[in-house]
Formats: structure tokens, C-alpha cells, sequence
């Protein structure tokens, strides 16, 4: 059980947040305001900023069977199963084989629209995190005073932009609520997705200096905000149409010659329930069994992945299989081109997969045994010791060291005047190392999209990576059911973002729908 966590329930009982509404600017209701909590309390900051933190990890602090979104299936909307429905299940890696309705178009790619409650649940997840941390934000800057202010201001801002990150990158648009507009009274209007990434970019680098440049586990710290930023810049030209590889690679740069961070040299332990003391997660969303339960966590990627039939759960800490998620031969091909190269590969990144009793090919995306199930997380610790529980443990690692070296690499094969290729190299070959492979002796862009497929599998990236690749719409690089296909098919790049959800369009005349949808 981890010692140090984040997400407590709230101290104050009188706290309570509104769901999210049709009006996105609608500001959240207390028995107390939160002006008047702060006056009396200002240690009740913490935990306001610990909600804040939970909102990309829980579904609601109270309790896995309620949503903060109104409406919301409490299990199908956190973000974390937001995140990894939208970037994984409709990339090539993974499929899902329950044939839910809106979970189905997103495994085959094919038939989105803006109905689909999925992507409501993230687009209104994201518009719960947004009025919410920016209602605080103000209040801390003109109506209440707490010790270490400005620190507790920084984290928030972070928060808010993390969120418009993801708006960015998933729907390409959207209302820009910010300090000077909150609570008006009539719909904020819409703004580009350059506007988006102007705002992320300005408030990033503003609170670079001011955030501490160390913080408790869980919490944003400098190196936080800095591998956000080389994030937002490796996709700049998807967002924005320029390239912004050398800004990409100094915040990567950044990140690594802290010093914070290094490779853990067990691989396998950022997936585990003790992944809280590996020395290469940058930022995680936290899981615990017993005080931050969530059925769409880490438990959602656990559970989704073990089915009794062909599993022993209790070997992974689950007492429950869903029998849903299986990887595809578009990663674990990767690591070798049959089952038998598979098998015997020295790269312990070939182990992620259960393959007793399943098949290599994908013939029917719906059949439990086609495709190998994914075991790269797991509730047991990394020595194999650990409870067997409902719930999982293992926090989800949204940003890590390995990704930062990956970013430098692509960063520097594509141009960038502050990278080095041979540093690149350098950083390319320290993973794959590390996981048993040999090591190159040269770079290509090709190189790093496998080794980013090998090394991040399943951690939320992959359809931004195809996309940025230029192998997500088209019929240049085909996977799996791609389109509804068996062996894959074009597809229109009206997908490269996803649909605004028809309620936002409802709530907000001031929204227009992306194109193709």
C-alpha cells in the first residue's frame, strides 16, 4: 500500500462540488463558499487542490459509483479510460471486444459521430476540471490569502492547461475560459486550436519559474510543467501548422538535466502497484485499492485485460477479468513476426502479452482468443508480492523518462537546432538496453516510431503519434480493423480529431462542428 497519496477524501464534510452542466461557465456550489471556507480554514486549500488532482484520476471522491459529470456512467467516464479508449483503442495496438455501442466505433475507427457518449464523457471532463480550477485560481489571487500561494496558483494552472492540452489534441477546439471571462453570463466563444495552444504555451511557460522545483508524489513540480511543454511542442505542427521540434527538444533537455529523474533499470516496475517509489515516472495519476478506488483507472487497463478463461487473475492481484482488451500483431509485431519470434525475443518489452491460449492474428476482433491480452500493468508489486483486490493499486504514469528521451530523439532526427542526433542515439539505445534489445547503430524516424510503439504501449499516446507520423488517416500504413477491416483500411482525415459532442454544440451556439462530422 503506498504511504504518500494525493487524492484524499476532501477533510471539510461540508464541501460539495455541482456536477458538470450544460452551462460550462456555471460556477460550483457549497453550503459554504469557497471564499468563506478558505477565510475560515486556509489549510482547506490542500484539500482542494488534492479534488482539483483527482479529477484526472477518479471518477468523484466519493466513491467509484458516483461521477463528478452529471449524467455520466460512473465507471465509463474518468479520464484515465477516457484517455486510453481515444489514444490507444482507435490506434493500432489495442481492440476491445465487448461491441458496446460507441466503444465499438472507436476500436474499428470507424462511424464517429457526435452522439458518442465517449467522447462527451472527455470533452466534459475536461469542462468540469477547467471552471472548477479556474474558479480557485481567482479566488486565491483577489479574495483569500494562505500561505504558499503562489505555489498552489502554479499547480492549478497546470491543471487547467494539462486539460486544455487534451482539448487541443483531441477536438481541435473549443471555449477558452479563462481569468478574465469566467462566469460571464452569456456562452464564452469559440477559439482555434492555435488559441488554445497560445494560451497552454504562455501559461506553461509563466509558471515554469514560479512552481517548486520539487514537490510531494503526485503533485506537479517544474519538471512537470516542463515535459508538458516538450509535449505540446513535439506536436506543434499537428496543432498549429508550424514546427516547434528545437522548442521540443530544450524542454526535453530540460526535463532530463534535472537530474530527478533516471531509468529504472526494472522496466516492469513503472506498471506495478509499487511503481510510487520508481525513480522514472515524472507524473502519475494515483491509484490505491482502498482510498482511491475507480473503476476506470488503472483498474479499467488491469481487469479490462485478464479474462479467467484463459488467465490465472489472482497472478495479476485482480479478483475480477472483464475479458475485453487484447493487443493487436501491430504491437507486439514489433517484437517479433509470429508467435514463435515472440516468444523467444530477449526484449523483456516482448513479455507484456499473454500468449497461452490466444492467437497471433486478429481474425475476429470480437473473439476473447484473437489477439494476445495486454499484462504490462498489473496490481502486484514488482517483486511479485501484493494483495489480490478489486481495485487496482498501480498508478498511471502520464509522463516518464523514457518518453522524454524518445522526445529528444524525434525532436533531433527532425531538425531541431538545439538537439543532437548522436545524443539521440545515445537515449534511444539507454532504453532499449535497458529492455534486453541491442542497440542501434543508427537513427530513423521509422526507429523511433517502433521503439515509442514498444516502449509506450498502452500509456495514452499512440493515436497522437500515428497522427503526427502521418500514419493515422490514410491508407499509408494499415492495422488490424482499421476502418472496420480485418486487415485494415483508409480512413478519412476528418479523424485526425474527434467530433464535438452534440450537447456541447447544444449548451454553446457559439461552437461549430470540426469537419467530416
Amino acid at each position: 500500500m503506498k504511504k504518500t497519496k494525493i487524492y484524499g477524501l476532501l477533510a471539510v464534510a461540508c464541501l460539495f462540488v455541482s456536477s458538470c452542466t450544460d452551462d460550462l461557465n456555471t460556477e460550483p456550489k457549497f453550503e459554504l463558499t469557497l471564499e468563506e471556507l478558505l477565510i475560515r480554514d486556509p489549510n482547506a486549500v490542500e484539500g482542494l487542490l488534492s479534488r482539483m488532482y483527482s479529477t484526472f484520476a477518479l471518477s468523484s471522491v466519493s466513491g467509484p459509483g458516483d461521477s463528478d459529470i452529471a449524467g455520466a456512467d460512473a465507471g465509463e467516464s474518468p479520464f484515465i479510460r477516457g484517455l486510453v479508449n481515444l489514444n490507444d483503442f482507435t490506434a493500432d495496438g489495442m481492440k476491445n471486444k465487448w461491441g458496446d455501442n460507441g466503444l465499438d466505433q472507436l476500436t474499428t475507427t470507424k462511424g464517429w459521430n457526435s452522439n458518442n457518449k465517449f467522447f462527451k464523457y472527455v470533452y466534459d471532463r475536461i469542462y468540469y476540471t477547467v471552471p472548477q480550477t479556474t474558479n480557485l485560481i481567482l479566488i486565491l489571487k483577489q479574495k483569500v490569502d494562505v500561505p504558499n500561494e503562489d505555489q498552489y496558483i502554479s499547480e492549478l494552472r497546470f491543471l487547467r492547461a494539462l486539460s486544455y492540452y487534451y482539448l487541443i489534441d483531441f477536438f481541435g477546439k473549443g471555449p477558452l475560459i479563462n481569468d478574465t471571462n469566467y462566469g460571464a453570463p452569456v456562452p464564452v466563444a469559440e477559439s482555434s486550436r492555435a488559441e488554445l495552444f497560445a494560451f497552454v504555451e504562455s501559461e506553461l511557460k509563466d509558471i515554469e519559474s514560479k512552481i517548486a522545483p520539487t514537490n510531494t508524489y503526485g503533485r506537479a513540480n517544474k519538471a512537470v510543467v516542463q515535459m508538458l511543454l516538450a509535449k505540446l511542442y513535439l506536436n506543434a505542427e499537428v496543432y498549429t501548422g508550424t514546427a516547434r521540434y528545437s522548442d521540443a527538444a530544450t524542454y526535453a533537455s530540460k526535463v532530463i538535466s534535472s537530474g530527478t529523474y533516471q531509468l529504472e533499470s526494472n522496466f516492469t516496475k513503472n506498471f506495478r502497484a509499487d511503481n510510487n517509489t520508481s525513480k522514472e515516472i515524472i507524473f502519475p495519476l494515483i491509484a490505491d485499492a482502498t482510498n482511491s478506488q475507480s473503476f476506470g483507472n488503472t483498474t479499467y487497463i488491469v481487469n479490462g485485460n485478464l479474462n479467467s478463461a484463459t488467465m490465472t487473475l489472482s497472478t495479476y492481484g485482480a479478483t475480477e477479468g472483464w475479458g475485453g482488451h487484447r493487443a493487436t500483431k501491430a504491437w507486439y509485431g514489433l517484437f517479433g513476426a509470429n508467435a514463435a519470434s515472440l516468444a523467444t525475443s530477449t526484449d523483456i518489452r516482448a513479455k507484456q502479452f499473454w500468449l497461452t491460449g490466444h492467437n497471433y492474428e486478429m481474425t475476429d476482433y470480437k473473439e476473447w482468443t484473437d489477439g494476445y491480452p495486454s499484462i504490462k500493468f498489473t496490481n502486484k508489486n514488482s517483486d511479485g508480492s501484493g494483495a489480490i483486490t478489486s481495485f487496482s493499486s498501480t498508478d498511471f504514469p502520464l509522463f516518464r523518462l523514457s518518453d522524454t528521451y524518445l522526445i529528444y530523439a524525434e525532436s533531433s532526427l527532425r531538425g531541431a537546432t538545439t538537439g543532437n542526433v548522436a545524443q539521440a542515439l545515445t537515449y534511444v539505445n539507454q532504453i532499449r538496453t535497458r529492455a534486453g534489445a541491442s542497440a542501434l547503430p543508427t537513427l530513423t524516424l521509422q526507429n523511433i516510431l517502433d521503439e515509442r510503439g514498444r516502449e509506450l504501449g498502452l500509456e495514452g499516446v499512440r493515436r497522437q503519434d500515428l497522427i503526427r507520423f502521418g500514419r493515422f488517416t490514410g491508407g499509408t500504413y494499415l492495422w488490424p480493423w482499421k476502418g472496420g477491416v480485418q486487415a485494415g483500411t483508409s480512413i478519412s482525415d476528418s479523424y485526425k480529431v474527434f467530433p464535438i459532442p452534440a450537447s456541447a454544440l447544444q449548451a454553446n451556439p457559439n461552437l461549430t462542428q470540426n469537419p467530416g462530422y
